[in-house]
């Protein structure tokens, strides 16, 4: 029988990028040939390649109707959390005013209900108008909207 040659077998494990991870401990009340539940490894899938905040911010969208309730939730939606700003838009300017002065309580449910989302701030707009810089009836490099109304 050929004896092994560590410093090769290193040197290949280091050239192909596999490292031999020792195996995990058993949990509690399991015996090493048992098998590992599927929640721990997605558990440590999650933690290992850290997704936990994506995921967090993910559920946020999801369950927005179950955290800001259902009148607020057919009035507004979640469009996007850059930075820790949390930017809705709003069916009207009054319901983005109203919201607006609530912002401190919305902001502490959302706390409350979406753990592990990093929000700071929240961000109230109203409907988008249609733009009138761009047609058939607009001038390059003219005044503004609707200058050629007149």
């Amino acid at each position: 029988m050929a004896k092994r040659d560590l410093a090769l077998d290193l040197f290949r494990n280091y050239k192909t990028g596999f490292i031999k991870k020792s195996r995990p401990r058993p949990e509690r009340g399991q015996t090493p040939g048992d098998p590992t539940l599927v929640s721990n490894i997605l558990d440590d899938l999650v933690k290992d390649r850290e997704w936990d905040s994506g995921l967090a911010e993910g559920n946020l969208f999801a369950t927005w109707p179950k955290i800001v309730g259902a009148e607020v939730a057919s009035h507004t939606e979640p469009i996007s959390l850059l930075e820790g700003k949390l930017l809705i838009q709003c069916s009207s300017t009054a319901w983005a005013t109203q919201l607006n002065l609530a912002q401190n309580e919305i902001l502490a449910t959302i706390r409350a209900s979406a753990p592990g989302a990093l929000v700071e701030a929240l961000r109230f707009i109203g409907p988008q108008a249609p733009s009138w810089k761009k047609g058939i009836r607009s001038i390059s490099n003219g005044r503004g909207p609707r200058d050629t109304y007149g």
